[in-house]
């Protein structure tokens, strides 16, 4: 357990400084911030479930699933600031391994957003939602060693 929390403190891979040393002794208790993992994560799934339920509200439910489904969405990503602290989870989104990853997403949650309030239109606000869901799945997926070859060769195989 403590390698894990070495590892996702970022303890392992850098030298820590006197700065890092201070940041540390004010952060929040591992206890604490598995804590606020697990209620931030828990608010985004209660989003994106309230989203889908208010996807067959007349008139109105494909924006306010898009709304909460985007919510969701970004109250689990901001779920791992917890574990790793929000400078560190930053930094590790702009790797140049997710850069690409984190930009689509980033850029689907917003169009999202524009979609539903601005520009009123809702096949594109679930074209978004959809391009949202495999974006974040393919940044999610980026933190797992070899995880991103193991599904292009399984899509691979599958099309051929």
């Amino acid at each position: 357990m403590d390698k894990l929390k070495r590892v996702l403190n970022g303890q392992d891979a850098e030298e820590q400084g006197g700065l890092g040393e201070i940041v540390d002794t004010t952060s929040l208790s591992w206890g604490t911030r598995v804590k606020g993992f697990i209620a931030c994560f828990a608010l985004g799934v209660l989003c994106s479930v309230l989203g889908t339920c208010l996807l067959w509200v007349p008139r109105r439910g494909l924006v306010l699933f898009a709304v909460f489904y985007t919510l969701g969405n970004i109250a689990s990503l901001g779920s791992t600031f917890f574990l790793m602290g929000p400078m560190r989870q930053l930094k590790r989104m702009f790797e140049p391994t997710r850069l690409i990853a984190t930009i689509v997403m980033l850029l689907c949650l917003i169009l999202t957003l524009c979609s539903a309030f601005w520009w009123h239109n809702k096949g594109l606000a679930l074209i978004f939602c959809i391009l949202q869901f495999f974006a974040l799945a393919w940044y999610s997926i980026s933190f797992i060693p070899f995880a991103r070859d193991a599904v292009k060769k399984c899509f691979t195989v599958c099309l051929s």
